[in-house]
């Protein structure tokens, strides 16, 4: 007889990919300094290559960074890079250039917790927990009021039609939904205070286009028809009451936006003048 499988265990849900994360920045050269020196990711070589915008590349994501007051993202956002060791050399070596600003860094328990020079929480992995990534943004983790989590859920399920679940565990209640193979999209309660939206956004590819669309039209939630391929929304509500939890920007995209799967450089950090290796500029990931 035929070997048995689970086929469920392959399914996917309705959103494929978390592709960027938008906060705004002051200042493009002490961004580049810690985004592309010191994280060592890449500054995309063909899009906003200017000073309106920078793009950086980190895997199959980006950082979206246009100039303006800074935002600050209400929570944190997971990375993987191949080195825990070579990025915080790296970061020492911008540490003197960018002082005066929030930068920080600390390791523990194999994970290291970087302060952006704007104040933007970063958790850094290094590869083997998020499946076979070596280098991307797993996931980002929102900051939410106390007793959200479950309307939460219930909102990327049934409007988003994707997999979702609630965890409770040391970091407290936590509504985590899946995206694509590698990536969640997380949101924990907390009894704190919750800052003022600010603005920033992430952008998210998902295969149920209009029928998103319609559910978040019947509720009012569209602000803005993008164009063909794209439109966005702002609120996160409980679709058993239609009660406001949670507001960050959502730019949605369809499959067939013309970017979707764009192939994006990623650079190897380690490639230096003085210990160059012939055919190793770029990493594979």
């Amino acid at each position: 007889m035929d070997q048995q499988f689970d086929r469920t265990g392959k399914d996917m849900g309705n959103i494929m990919l978390m592709e960027h994360v938008n906060t705004r920045i002051p200042d493009q050269s002490q961004a580049h300094l810690f985004y592309v020196s010191g994280m060592g990711f890449t500054r995309d070589p063909y899009l906003d290559f200017g000073m309106r915008n920078m793009w950086i590349n980190l895997g199959r994501q980006q950082f979206h960074l246009p100039s303006g007051e800074p935002q600050v993202l209400r929570g944190r956002i997971g990375l993987v890079v191949p080195s825990l060791d070579e990025l915080e050399r790296r970061l020492e070596t911008v540490a003197r250039l960018l002082e005066g600003t929030a930068l920080s860094w600390a390791r523990k328990n194999g994970i290291l917790n970087v302060t952006n020079p704007w104040g933007n929480a970063l958790v850094v992995h290094e590869p083997g927990q998020f499946g076979k990534l070596k280098l991307g943004m797993p996931y980002v983790q929102f900051d939410v009021g106390e007793g959200s989590a479950a309307g939460i859920a219930r909102f990327y399920e049934e409007i988003m039609a994707t997999p979702a679940c609630i965890v409770d565990n040391n970091e407290g209640t936590i509504a985590r939904i899946y995206i694509g193979q590698e990536q969640t999209l997380e949101y924990r309660e907390t009894p704190n205070p919750m800052p003022a939206y600010d603005g920033h956004h992430i952008a998210v590819y998902i295969s149920d286009f209009s029928g998103t669309h319609n559910r978040l039209l019947e509720r009012n939630l569209i602000v803005q028809e993008s164009n063909a391929h794209q439109y966005r929304f702002n609120w996160i509500v409980d679709p058993e009451s239609n009660e406001k939890l949670f507001e960050v920007e959502h730019e949605v995209r369809s499959l067939t936006h013309p970017m979707f799967g764009r192939p994006l450089v990623n650079r190897n950090p380690n490639q230096t003048l003085m210990r160059y290796e012939r055919g190793l500029d770029q990493l594979q990931v």
